[in-house]
């Protein structure tokens, strides 16, 4: 005979565990560690405020923690082993990091473990999953194996999610190569690349297009899981990821992602998305699902490369040859073979980006 509990005593008793849980991650400063959040912010409503974001020292998942910690959250970043703490610290150190510290933790788990996902993510109202895997050889590229690996994550954290009482929201970074490349060879396409938009896995897989199919894998999957276990998700379908030094702190995901570039810039679709503007549009995305004003799908980019000297701005800016990128055209403005379009991002998102997205 078990004991039932009123929703109040759930409710305390889920909040006494995170504040258990969060001062048991605090280090101390003195001996080097990383300071994490501390129990002081029991003054807080952690159930409205407490956030967890899946591989936060990624170049886009620590923007992303940047971003929430300058809106007031407290923000539990997720790694996966011992170096990616001392990365995040050494982060502190360098004072990249913005806001107050004491608002941060590092939580330790596996993709591949769904207990201790589910663990990392309890008192969490929202989870953000950046949905980053590494490359483990370096610059190696994104394999095969990568693509599949990203699949099976983002399955994982789903089911996570929807088996924490406590998480309310899930928010996917998923990227426009999952809308993108659609074999237009069997039959007409629409000249408009919206949110209703998905790519080919098979067309993926014939091109060898594995990030693109990673994303597709991991965005698909995680639809899939949220119908079935009834979870609140919204997912972002951002450019290639840019902003300062982007090639150097995420080469991986810049090279794969410009697997295709060619193809990609003759029909229009070779689309960028500023990092910070990134982080600003999913906290923005995340505040909206509070209110039921944003769910689904959201392209999200702010300029596309249509001309030779952006092309060659950008291939400077990750240092590769210009011709990676537009091929040997001749100087002129390609016609459109595809509209891409924001405007359901843009609808929603006016007034945010009048602020994230109009400065140059």
């Amino acid at each position: 005979m078990g004991i039932a509990r009123t929703h109040d005593e759930d409710y305390e008793t889920r909040e006494f565990k995170t504040l258990v849980a969060l001062a048991a991650m605090e280090r101390r400063k003195d001996n080097g560690e990383f300071k994490g959040l501390t129990s002081h912010s029991s003054i807080v409503d952690l159930q409205d405020k407490l956030v967890c974001v899946t591989s936060g020292v990624s170049f886009f998942g620590f923007a992303l923690v940047n971003h929430l910690l300058l809106h007031g959250y407290f923000v539990r970043v997720l790694v996966a082993n011992q170096e990616d703490v001392e990365k995040l610290r050494e982060m502190e150190i360098s004072g990249e990091m913005m806001g107050c510290k004491s608002k941060i933790a590092v939580v330790m788990a596996k993709p591949n473990e769904i207990q201790g996902l589910m663990e990392a993510f309890d008192g969490c109202c929202g989870v953000f999953h950046t949905s980053s895997v590494a490359d483990p050889a370096g610059l190696s590229g994104y394999s095969k194996s990568m693509a599949e690996m990203e699949g099976k994550a983002s399955e994982n954290v789903m089911k996570a999610c929807a088996r924490t009482p406590s998480v309310k929201h899930c928010v996917l970074t998923s990227s426009l190569l999952a809308c993108i490349w659609r074999d237009n060879s069997q039959y007409e396409l629409p000249p408009l690349v919206n949110h209703n938009c998905w790519s080919n896995e098979s067309l993926c897989v014939d091109k060898k297009l594995w990030y693109a199919l990673g994303k597709l894998k991991a965005e698909k999957v995680a639809w899939k899981i949220a119908e079935e276990m009834s979870l609140n998700l919204t997912t972002i379908c951002p450019g290639l990821i840019t902003g300062h030094e982007f090639s150097y702190r995420n080469p991986t995901a810049t090279i794969a992602y410009l697997k295709g570039a060619q193809e990609m810039y003759a029909n229009g679709l070779l689309a960028t998305a500023d990092v910070r503007r990134l982080a600003e549009a999913h906290v923005s995305v995340f505040e909206a699902m509070k209110t039921t004003t944003a769910f689904g799908r959201y392209i999200c980019f702010d300029r596309v490369i249509q001309c030779e000297d952006e092309a060659e701005k950008l291939a400077d800016e990750i240092g590769i040859p210009r011709n990676k990128i537009s091929g040997n055209s001749s100087d002129f403005v390609f016609p459109n073979c595809f509209e891409l379009s924001n405007k359901k991002f843009a609808n929603l998102m006016s007034r945010t980006l009048r602020s994230c997205y109009a400065e140059s």
